[in-house]
């Protein structure tokens, strides 16, 4: 018998995370740093001055040609062809019977050739099922046919990507761009030159986007001068109170964000209208896979929904953990966490409907012990000041 070892990729910066104390796991087959001080200490940091995250890990594709645009509007769950260059939009990608097969994000760029460009940026456990997804539905005519050309390249491997979050974010990166990052609003990108430290400028994507709740960039660069700009991002952030943060920390902000993951409250047995993400799929005048299951699924009462749920108690609900009415399971916890900034636990799972509503009582079973339980509205935090 064979045993074959899977040896995780490594960002970049892994060097860099090893050096400062980054407890390094396996994730979405990468080697990511949990923490480097605390948890707690890394998601206050990003909450009241500004975090850095490597998020190298997620998948990212360029599709180039005259046909890109149409093509995603036919493999995404939004129309993707009057995204103006700047702009980026959030989208599902369903299959045929119109469960998530990923969420993702969508960007429309030019380059200095004034060519546009679409980046696609998934969820890095699925960068192989979204190849596989991809190649089976590109089209060889629409790839072929003039004035329809499309082309795409996996460039997970050659890009590095930062994430700058908190109420510091926009204060830090200024000195670094060449773009006025104050006219740039929530949800739009550009390309831009960033100062590297050896005093050249090397060209990336910014965007105004992130996974925390927060305002704040996320930064795409080349994988050869991530190191540097890295470093030197922080140097600027210590004396505004900055930390870097690993993904646990990620995970907390993202969770009091009320943000859904992939593997927690997206999966193939999840469909939008379930995980509170209709609002993604256009149903009309596009021709996706799973389009025709959603037109369907959207006339039929729901099966389960996704809430929001505040415990009473100190015990932390994690994923699998039964969520309880009068004694019988009414459904399950998928994601479950202290949280720093309402001092208590909190978690999201999915129910039947009708325990669906804020201030609904119910308990969670953790681990054998019945914690009371109060369902909320999500977000369990937002931040007051917005920004753009």
């Amino acid at each position: 018998m064979t045993t074959t070892f899977h040896t995780p990729l490594r960002t970049p910066l892994y060097d860099w995370h090893v050096a400062h104390g980054g407890r390094m796991v396996e994730f979405a087959g990468w080697s990511m740093p949990v923490q480097y001080r605390s948890i707690i200490e890394e998601h206050v940091a990003t909450r009241n001055a500004v975090g850095l995250c490597d998020v190298t890990h997620m998948s990212h594709f360029r599709f180039e040609g005259p046909g890109a645009g149409e093509f995603l509007g036919n493999l995404l769950t939004r129309r993707i062809g009057d995204l103006t260059p700047g702009h980026l939009r959030y989208s599902l990608v369903t299959n045929d019977a119109g469960g998530i097969l990923d969420d993702v994000l969508v960007g429309h760029f030019h380059d200095t050739k004034a060519q546009p460009f679409y980046v696609v940026v998934a969820n890095g456990v699925n960068r192989l099922k979204m190849v596989d997804w991809i190649n089976a539905h590109l089209p060889k005519e629409l790839a072929q046919r003039p004035g329809h050309e499309v082309a795409y390249w996996d460039v997970t491997r050659l890009w590095a990507m930062i994430a700058i979050q908190g109420p510091k974010a926009l204060e830090l990166l200024r000195p670094f761009v060449d773009v006025d990052l104050d006219e740039m609003p929530y949800y739009t990108g550009t390309e831009i030159c960033i100062l590297h430290p050896a005093g050249k400028r090397q060209g990336g994507i910014i965007s105004r986007t992130g996974y925390t709740g927060e305002d704040g960039f996320e930064l795409i660069l080349g994988v050869g001068v991530a190191p540097g700009v890295w470093g030197a991002l922080l140097e600027a952030a210590e004396p505004l109170g900055g930390l870097p943060t690993g993904i646990g920390a990620r995970d907390t902000l993202r969770m009091e964000a009320g943000m859904p993951l992939y593997g927690h409250e997206l999966t193939e047995q999840i469909n939008p209208f379930e995980a509170r993400l209709g609002f993604a799929c256009e149903l009309y005048n596009l021709d996706y896979p799973g389009r025709d299951a959603l037109l369907r699924l959207k006339e039929q009462p729901l099966q389960k929904k996704r809430i929001g749920l505040v415990l009473d108690g100190r015990r932390v609900a994690r994923q699998g953990c039964p969520i309880m009415a009068q004694d019988r399971k009414i459904g399950q916890i998928t994601s479950g966490s202290y949280s720093p900034t309402l001092q208590q636990p909190i978690a999201m799972g999915y129910v039947s409907p009708e325990f669906a509503g804020p201030g609904t009582e119910l308990a969670v079973d953790v681990r054998g012990h019945t914690e009371s339980a109060q369902v909320v509205e999500l977000p369990f935090y937002r931040r007051s000041n917005k920004g753009k």
